[in-house]
């Protein structure tokens, strides 16, 4: 089963970091180009443990929906969000943060496995693999982005988190 890992150092503080990750604007925004968006679940704000989503977008010429829930949370150190209903045969997603040198380091451990069997691994192997670890690139460079500017403070929730 495929793991990704990616490590992305962002210049600003671990609270902010963990907390944007958790916005579901800002996840909207960082997959514009999969024209994702919020169908059913919490549709705004930030996300905690317990809370499901359900997302549509358009991944390689076809519209899929995914549920998924924040399985685990420990502010502002790390959360995991599993996928409950989609085409994956499974995928679960760990953020890690902590605080080093000054900067924030993030790091995905991106869990899954494609549907069919060998022909799922082979699609793995030819595309999905790259696609996926592409996407969560852009995702991460966005949340860098917003976190070293002050393009963070108008995200619902933000503010009131208080501790960023």
């Amino acid at each position: 089963m495929p793991v990704i890992r990616l490590e992305t150092t962002v210049n600003a503080p671990v609270n902010r970091v963990f907390y944007l990750s958790l916005s579901v604007e800002l996840h909207v925004h960082s997959t514009r180009s999969t024209h994702e968006r919020v169908i059913s679940g919490i549709t705004s704000g930030l996300l905690t443990l317990n809370d499901s989503v359900t997302w549509e977008a358009k991944h390689l010429g076809v519209t899929q929906q995914l549920t998924s829930k924040i399985m685990a949370c420990n502010p502002p150190f790390s959360f995991t969000d599993e996928m409950t209903k989609g085409i994956f045969h499974h995928l679960n997603h760990r953020h890690d943060f902590s605080f080093e040198n000054g900067c924030t380091v993030m790091t995905d451990y991106f869990d899954y496995a494609s549907p069919l069997g060998p022909l799922g691994w082979l699609a793995d192997q030819l595309y999905i693999r790259r696609y996926l670890e592409n996407f969560l690139i852009i995702r991460n460079q966005t949340i860098k982005e917003f976190a070293e500017t002050n393009r963070w403070m108008d995200l619902p929730g933000m503010r009131e988190v208080g501790r960023v």
